[in-house]
């Protein structure tokens, strides 16, 4: 008999598709995406969005340190771990005003200012505190290549500067020294000993240049990372909300009430409608519900950006009833749209943004996060919370939604016709 019940379930999932799909398809899907995010595996590795800024050049008094400047910044631009953010111009540096500026729009996610203080070069990072690795990053290779950038200046011992396109020996050395300086500060005591020559080298005189990082985004926040949670979960959790509410639909459809529905004075338009405006309720009252406990436990500032928080939560919740309603019309049964759903939703937090950062993503899996409203939304949420940004500003986030909205609304009224002739 126990043979018997096993042999019922193993033919009850042999017929079973959406079972199929939810015990086999989703887990290797998933294990794929999150593979792919955390191991680079699709395109290159994220490059860090910088701004460069010459702050020798600013003041015009030195044009030997600007020129000194010029080089460790020029060396930057060509760094493939960075990726140069220009300004209106073509030229790879801006002054410090437009610098910030970019760092707080989300232009750039740090700003290397390069300046001469007395016979020293050092650096000024203007970060945005958001991603926590790329201040890391950019301060150790700005640290690589100060040094290196500088070396035939700083007077290695017995070394005249070299030809530009002519490493010697002592450079050579250096360059390892410096290295592990970048990616060890306190590798300088240990360094003596160079493998590329075998000889003794003395860093004593390289001290490593003085970097600064300023957090001009997140600096004196309370909790500064408690609404990018709160977002992801609650557009997440969005999504979950609309299928659900969406399904209704095939549920009246199996029992019968949609046909006596419809019997009525009762259009499908109506219908519709009807249940997009009741799911984009429901929706607000669950993103702000989420957001008034991030207020009241954690500290979220959430009535210092009611505007901007209202206009993003309309938006992404009429994204998501139209997303649910498509759903809905898109499948036949409830367990289809319960897989579907299921696959749907999870594939687009994982790739928008609501699980696992996008900046730690591959520029590859970034674009391809566009495609997810989940990214959009998000990034609005990061405007009006983090970056603090006026309405007028969530423009392109507003735009995308509302587009999907109505888009999904159209395609779901498409769908829908095949209830009315049947």
């Amino acid at each position: 008999m126990i043979w018997k019940v096993i042999e019922i379930h193993l033919r009850r999932l042999r017929h079973n598709r959406v079972e199929w799909l939810l015990t086999f398809v989703v887990p290797i899907a998933f294990f794929s995406i999150f593979a792919l995010i955390f191991t680079r595996g699709v395109g290159s590795t994220p490059r860090v969005k910088v701004a460069l800024v010459n702050g020798a050049a600013e003041s015009a008094d030195n044009p030997d340190a600007a020129n000194r400047c010029q080089k460790v910044l020029d060396n930057l631009g060509q760094n493939e771990g960075l990726k140069v953010i220009r300004g209106s111009s073509d030229a790879d540096t801006v002054d410090r005003k437009t610098a910030e500026t970019m760092v707080r729009r989300g232009t750039a996610t740090i700003a290397v200012v390069i300046d001469q203080q007395g016979e020293q070069i050092s650096a000024e990072l203007l970060n945005d505190a958001s991603d926590q690795v790329a201040s890391q990053v950019v301060s150790a290779l700005v640290t690589r290549e100060i040094m290196i950038g500088t070396a035939p200046m700083s007077g290695i011992p017995g070394q005249a500067p070299a030809a530009d396109d002519e490493l010697s020996a002592e450079q050579a050395q250096f360059a390892e020294f410096v290295q592990n300086v970048a990616s060890k500060p306190d590798a300088s005591s240990d360094a003596g000993t160079s493998s590329t020559t075998g000889e003794a080298f003395s860093p004593q005189s390289f001290a490593p240049p003085k970097i600064e990082v300023v957090n001009i985004i997140g600096q004196g926040k309370t909790n500064p990372v408690i609404s990018v949670y709160a977002a992801g979960i609650a557009v997440m959790f969005l999504l979950f909300g609309a299928t659900t509410g969406g399904g209704v639909l095939l549920e009246e459809r199996e029992n019968q009430t949609l046909e006596r529905l419809l019997a009525t004075q009762m259009t499908m338009d109506h219908l519709l409608l009807g249940k997009w405006f009741y799911l984009t309720l429901l929706g607000c009252v669950q993103v702000t519900v989420m957001f008034l406990w991030a207020q009241l436990v954690f500290g979220l500032n959430l009535f210092e950006h009611f505007d901007g928080f209202a206009m993003m939560t309309l938006a992404t919740a009429s994204a998501a009833a139209s997303f649910g309603l498509f759903l809905a019309t898109l499948c036949r049964t409830r367990g289809q749209l319960g897989g579907l759903s299921v696959v749907a939703v999870l594939t687009m937090s994982a790739l928008g943004g609501s699980m696992v950062p996008r900046y730690v993503m591959s520029e590859p899996l970034q674009r391809a996060g566009l495609w997810t409203f989940n990214a959009w939304a998000l990034d609005g949420y990061d405007k009006v919370f983090w970056r603090e940004l006026p309405p007028s500003e969530l423009g392109p986030q507003l735009g995308v939604l509302m587009a999907t909205a109505f888009v999904l609304l159209l395609a779901a009224r498409l769908l829908a016709i095949r209830w009315e002739v049947t």
